[in-house]
């Protein structure tokens, strides 16, 4: 059949405001502030075959993660209506623990027509320490791991199933609200999903699946043909894995010769002791986003952008990790270094729309005691660019979560907030400066342990054609200095100081 330009781009919006749907339902019906308040959650709509069809604007890591496993996911199991399952198992399709996802099938005159998802990061996992970001090991060591399994069957919840996961969690009042909101949105995307084939009929919402894919593997393809072909290789370094190991490298060499892409991470640290590791799928998320950022704005977010990208990857590499390796701060510290690596081999092939290195860490922050988790990230300075000077104190990269605001950090948990403030000089110097990192300075009002999983504290973020690096961050306990990634009791009264990294200067 013959669709239309105009046509395509409603159905293209259609079914983006179905993802936006269910981030409205999910951050108003969520009640931890980590869901509600910071907004780390994602929604996505897949095809029948699991192969992405739309996102909501929300978290990179979690969205291009589930683009890279979701039809391994959905293949394995026999669906039917009213079905819903849940999952955050690392090495089956997931993330780290605390990301918990849910998926629901999505049917239309009993034919199965594609699926809905959205993917929360949890505080409470049942890990060792509060906020379930533990200085582990082994998988098993970072909390409850829950494989593919039906919660809701044909319309009726697991109760036992249900019952099972929130024995494991130190919270499971919480727990439980918050996994309520991921079904709520759940149900609220398959109801859109459902309203829009109808109103097509089941082949005509294919044919139009298959046409917004050919557009946007289009797009993509005239976006990074603009790359000169060749081959362009770069490393950066993980300042440790928080169990002795430094200077852990990331390689990545680029192949591009007519709008296709190789990156082979040939060269890459072999998987580590500490947490670092991240399975396949938090990588190609990394690669895709930088992709991405270099198609045509109107590119749609769906499995036909990425058709030309492939990767390669050693077994058991750190961007490859294999079970049971621990992998809790591979899905927000590895992605962070990875990037930073596919923008340095691109600088070198479009040197005139790279950045320099942003502050190259999410900033982990998770503490708790026996009846409370808590679990932030913090941003830093963005790196300068050609067209101009990087942003003060944001997220940037493969997370887009909001800062908590300070009065509900305080209204729930005996935390007080000393200062937040702008790290004045933290970026760096050259014709454009790299955007300044952020200070947060917390004092305790009871007694909670605390774990730390940050970065950039012994590699700084680096310039880009003359422009200097940006400053390490520091964290500081009780005005001593401290690992980057570390767990500690503290006590009333006691102070933690994160300063984090200034972005790097572009130009002399």
């Amino acid at each position: 059949m013959t669709i239309g330009a105009i046509e395509l781009m409603l159905f293209i919006s259609r079914i983006q405001a179905i993802c936006d749907e269910m981030g409205a339902v999910l951050k108003r019906t969520a009640f931890s502030p980590n869901i509600k308040d910071r907004l780390d959650f994602s929604c996505a709509v897949f095809d029948a075959t699991g192969h992405l069809c739309a996102q909501a604007a929300h978290i990179p890591v979690h969205l291009g993660s589930m683009a890279y496993a979701m039809s391994g996911i959905v293949n394995q199991l026999a669906w039917q209506e009213g079905d819903m399952v849940i999952l955050n198992d690392p090495y089956l399709g997931g993330t780290h623990l605390p990301d918990v996802t849910l998926i629901a099938p999505v049917f239309y005159s009993h034919q199965l027509c594609g699926f809905v998802a959205n993917r929360a990061h949890h505080a409470d996992i049942g890990a060792s320490t509060p906020g379930s970001m533990p200085i582990a090991k082994r998988l098993e060591e970072e909390g409850l791991i829950i494989p593919p399994t039906f919660i809701i069957r044909g319309g009726t919840l697991y109760e036992e199933a249900f019952a099972e996961i929130l024995g494991h969690l130190h919270n499971p009042r919480m727990g439980k609200a918050d996994f309520n909101a991921q079904i709520s949105a759940n149900l609220a995307g398959r109801k859109r999903l459902g309203t829009l084939v109808q109103s097509m009929n089941q082949q005509k919402f294919h044919a139009f699946l298959i046409a917004l894919n050919d557009y946007a593997e289009s797009l993509a393809r005239s976006g990074l043909r603009a790359i000169p072909e060749g081959v362009y290789a770069f490393s950066d370094i993980m300042d440790d894995d928080g169990l002795g190991n430094p200077d852990i490298k990331i390689s990545a060499r680029l192949h591009i010769k007519q709008g296709e892409i190789l990156i082979d991470f040939t060269g890459t640290s072999t998987q580590v002791d500490g947490n670092i590791n991240c399975p396949l799928s938090v990588a190609a998320a990394a690669v895709y986003y930088c992709f991405y950022c270099l198609m045509p704005v109107q590119t749609p977010a769906c499995a036909g952008s990425f058709r030309s990208i492939t990767l390669k990857t050693p077994q058991d590499c750190l961007i490859n990790a294999r079970y049971p390796a621990a992998v809790a701060a591979g899905n927000v510290e590895t992605s962070s270094r990875i990037v930073d690596v596919i923008l340095g081999a691109l600088a070198q092939a479009i040197p005139e729309r790279i950045p320099a290195a942003s502050h190259g860490s999410m900033n982990n922050i998770a503490m708790g005691a026996a009846h409370w988790d808590y679990y932030e990230t913090l941003g830093g300075g963005m790196g300068a660019s050609p067209s101009g000077g990087g942003l003060d104190a944001v997220h940037t990269h493969m997370t887009n979560t909001l800062n908590t605001p300070i009065e509900v950090l305080e209204k729930f948990y005996p935390i007080r907030i000393k200062q937040y403030a702008i790290r004045r000089g933290s970026g760096g110097k050259g014709k454009y400066a790299g955007g300044d990192g952020l200070i947060r300075e917390y004092e305790f009002l009871d007694t909670c342990t605390v774990t730390l999983l940050t970065e950039r504290r012994t590699h700084p973020p680096w310039g880009l054609s003359g422009g200097e690096n940006g400053h390490v961050a520091i964290n500081l306990f009780n005005g001593q200095s401290i690992p980057g990634k570390t767990d500690f009791t503290a006590r009333r009264g006691d102070q933690l100081t994160i300063m984090t990294a200034g972005g790097g200067g572009w130009g002399k």
